[in-house]
């Protein structure tokens, strides 16, 4: 069984401050302390997987195809700091266009990545900024961490390293 740390992507990961929908490649500003976090996530042998709700392809306001070149923009920025994310999970839906199951506050991405990582729910963490990141995360008993928007998680990681003794 794999430890895990379920991260929302912007807010945490990146900054979403002045925009809704954040997909450009020249809008990705990682927040503070996300680099040494997750390297230190990494260290103590947690796998780093990324939960995304993306409405805004559904709704048109961006594509698929802007998603991937994001996330290939975030994953060159990560592998420039030897950070290694095991995979991102996004849902492409908006509930005000489709009904899905994949979409935060449901957990279906969230489980896919359990099965596919055989992931340890008791030592594993989800880092989220809304009540439906945390939602999602307790349909599967994760140990969950809300955060603000934007905020530096070096104390949460801290936290958890303290916590599990790692």
């Amino acid at each position: 069984m794999n430890k895990a740390i379920f991260l929302d992507r912007d807010g945490v990961i990146n900054s979403d401050i002045g925009h809704y929908y954040v997909y450009r490649q020249a809008d990705l500003k990682i927040n503070d302390g996300i680099i040494q976090s997750l390297q230190r996530f990494q260290t103590a042998g947690f796998l780093l997987i990324i939960i995304s709700n993306q409405g805004g392809i559904a709704k048109g306001e961006y594509s698929k195809a802007d998603t991937d070149l994001f996330h290939s923009k975030l994953n060159s920025i990560f592998a420039e700091n030897n950070i290694f994310i095991g995979e991102i999970y996004y849902c492409p839906h908006h509930s005000e266009i489709e009904k899905c199951i994949c979409r935060k506050p449901d957990s279906q991405l969230i489980e896919k990545a359990m099965a596919r990582f055989k992931i340890d729910v008791e030592n594993s963490f989800f880092i989220g900024d809304s009540e439906r990141d945390i939602k999602a995360a307790k349909k599967v008993k994760l140990n969950t961490l809300k955060i603000d928007s934007n905020q530096n998680i070096s104390d949460i990681c801290t936290q958890i390293l303290a916590r599990n003794d790692y």
